[in-house]
């Protein structure tokens, strides 16, 4: 068995940074990069990019909501029209950074509420899945596992790798916790491993109810905001590479 560990990283914007991102380049194998909308400028951009380079991890665009003030965490209403050119215009600008330096953006995942709502809504997934494959037509795209998000990638017939969270709990439609209710993010970092590997074993999402939700999973996503996010990273790569499962990026 083996999985790839993904993170969200070029969050900072000129001076001002956030989460230790060569701490996590040496923990994950994916690399989700912020591309000017809800945090990350080009310059951060380009040097995330060629640090993750050099340390053999994926890189991918990570589009959010143009809401640098709430980091991409408030949900926007937009058209169909207007959500494809926010991702068409940010995995653009990803993939201009990344050639500029002779890399390759590999995939794409959504940030925040726009992930969060693309998770819910067929139509918002299949207005930024689109604008994505004009763009690039042979990116993988992440996705919420076991969401419409996933059936949305599946009727484009587009390349895709199913997600899971490894501190974020789950509600009963296979959709994350809000962040605003109790329990929602998990913090202890002997809890988060031997959950991760269950579900890995399991080939399933495990709700907060405990209810299982089969499911394909490719990548788990490990935060990168928080004071003890590297610490929870390492505990967790340890874990599972104790378990016999092998780390390595996505194909």
């Amino acid at each position: 068995m083996r999985i790839d560990l993904n993170a969200d990283m070029g969050e900072g914007f000129g001076p001002w940074t956030m989460g230790d991102d060569a701490a996590l380049l040496e923990v994950v194998t994916s690399a989700n990069i912020a591309c000017g909308g809800h945090a990350g400028d080009p310059v951060v951009m380009g040097r995330v990019m060629r640090a993750a380079a050099a340390q053999g991890v994926g890189i991918g665009a990570h589009p959010g909501f143009a809401d640098l003030q709430g980091f991409g965490r408030r949900r926007m209403h937009l058209s169909a029209e207007e959500l494809g050119g926010l991702v068409a215009y940010q995995l653009g600008a990803a993939q201009g950074i990344a050639r500029a330096a002779g890399l390759e953006v590999r995939h794409l995942k959504l940030h925040g509420a726009l992930s969060n709502m693309a998770s819910e809504e067929p139509a918002i997934a299949r207005a930024c899945f689109q604008a994505a494959l004009k763009v690039a037509p042979g990116i993988r795209l992440v996705v919420l596992a076991a969401t419409p998000m996933q059936a949305v990638a599946e009727e484009l017939d587009a390349a895709w790798a199913g997600e899971i969270f490894a501190d974020r709990a789950y509600q009963d439609d296979a959709t994350l916790v809000d962040r605003s209710q109790p329990g929602a993010v998990l913090h202890d970092a002997e809890v988060v491993g031997p959950r991760i590997q269950a579900m890995l074993r399991a080939g399933a999402i495990i709700t907060a109810s405990g209810r299982q939700i089969p499911a394909r999973i490719d990548t788990v996503c490990l935060h990168g905001d928080s004071p003890d996010a590297v610490a929870l990273a390492r505990r967790l790569r340890t874990h599972l590479a104790g378990a016999g499962i092998q780390i390595r990026r996505f194909d």
